[in-house]
């Protein structure tokens, strides 16, 4: 019997999948910062990376746009054009900036992508202000979309869990590093489903509900958009202590010297290697970051972040394969999301 042709597809170029979305999304975008007050919307267009302080264009891109891909993508995998998703993507993509905004006040960052955050270069007052602005026209934008008022339910859901994820986030760091009171790694996944990977299921699970497809596949990407945020964030974590600061735009053992309580330190210090009573006494006397490091890395914890981010990927792959979708648009975002968690490291 001879046997029937497979089909071979062709790899997706992740970059040229994150520009068309970007160049689909960008119109409206800019249309909707556009409505600001002109002050505010100055803000908004530095934090987007098109100007400069005073309203000079630059030619910077602002960034890769996942998450308005994600919502693009979302909408063609339920069968709709592309166009159906760009409500979405707009208003996910100012929320998106809106937590960074805030973000950077609450943890003092002063850069980010390179050049002074929005509070360093405006003050904290117009930063809080145009955090503000960004939320209430991503609401306004979604709104005024077809199927508005079911999407903007989608939205508060994530902006809920966002809230929750950071507020855990901050609390975190006022507990100690052994104990009954210690931050273990179940609190720190529910963390991370939350601050990072709500909005993410939202990009993908908005796109596809705008896009008329059915609750099941609608549940399945915000599955996937959850699982991704765990497993990026974890990845982010692995990055912040032993990436390259030429490729990370952060210097090296950055988070240690923030004494921050990321997952691979939380292994660490959970697991029975010898090392890692050592690891505690270090951290509580804000000992060397390098010795840190390596008793992370000997006590497993760099090992258990990349094995749990690996768990995550398989769950997002799980989601997408059992969700009644697009095959086309369902290899791209299974592209993009490999791509997102699979960074080096």
């Amino acid at each position: 019997m001879t046997a029937l042709p497979t089909t071979v597809r062709a790899p997706v170029d992740v970059h040229r999948v994150l520009a068309r979305c970007r160049e689909a999304v960008r119109p409206a975008l800019e249309e909707a910062v556009g409505r600001m007050h002109p002050w505010v919307g100055e803000m908004a267009a530095y934090s987007f990376g098109w100007c400069e302080v005073g309203g000079a264009p630059v030619a910077a891109s602002g960034g890769k746009g996942v998450r308005q891909a994600l919502a693009v993508l979302g909408a063609e995998a339920a069968g709709a054009p592309a166009e159906a998703g760009v409500p979405a993507a707009v208003a996910v993509e100012l929320v998106h900036t809106f937590s960074l905004l805030h973000d950077d006040i609450m943890d003092g960052d002063p850069a980010r992508r390179r050049r002074p955050t929005v509070w360093k270069a405006y003050g904290t007052g117009p930063a809080l202000l145009a955090g503000d602005a960004l939320f209430a026209l991503a609401v306004e934008t979604l709104a005024a979309a077809p199927g508005g008022p079911q999407a903007v339910r989608v939205l508060s859901v994530a902006l809920s869990d966002l809230v929750h994820g950071q507020a855990d986030d901050l609390l975190f760091a006022t507990r100690p590093w052994t104990g009954p009171q210690r931050v273990r790694t179940d609190e720190y996944r529910a963390m991370a489903e939350r601050k990072t990977g709500a909005l993410l299921g939202c990009a993908a699970s908005l796109g596809a509900l705008l896009g008329g497809a059915a609750p099941a596949a609608v549940d399945a990407l915000d599955r996937a958009g959850r699982h991704l945020g765990i497993a990026f964030q974890i990845v982010d974590d692995v990055l912040g202590i032993w990436g390259d600061p030429a490729v990370t735009g952060k210097p090296v053992h950055g988070d240690l010297r923030e004494r921050k309580k990321t997952f691979p330190v939380l292994a660490a210090l959970d697991s029975d290697h010898p090392r890692s009573g050592r690891l505690a006494a270090l951290l509580d006397a804000d000992g060397d970051v390098e010795e840190a490091a390596a008793l992370i890395e000997a006590a497993g914890g760099r090992t258990a972040a990349m094995t749990e981010a690996r768990r995550h990927i398989t769950a997002v792959e799980g989601a997408l394969t059992d969700a009644p979708l697009q095959q086309r648009a369902v290899d791209e975002l299974r592209a993009l999301l490999e791509y997102l968690a699979r960074r080096e490291v």
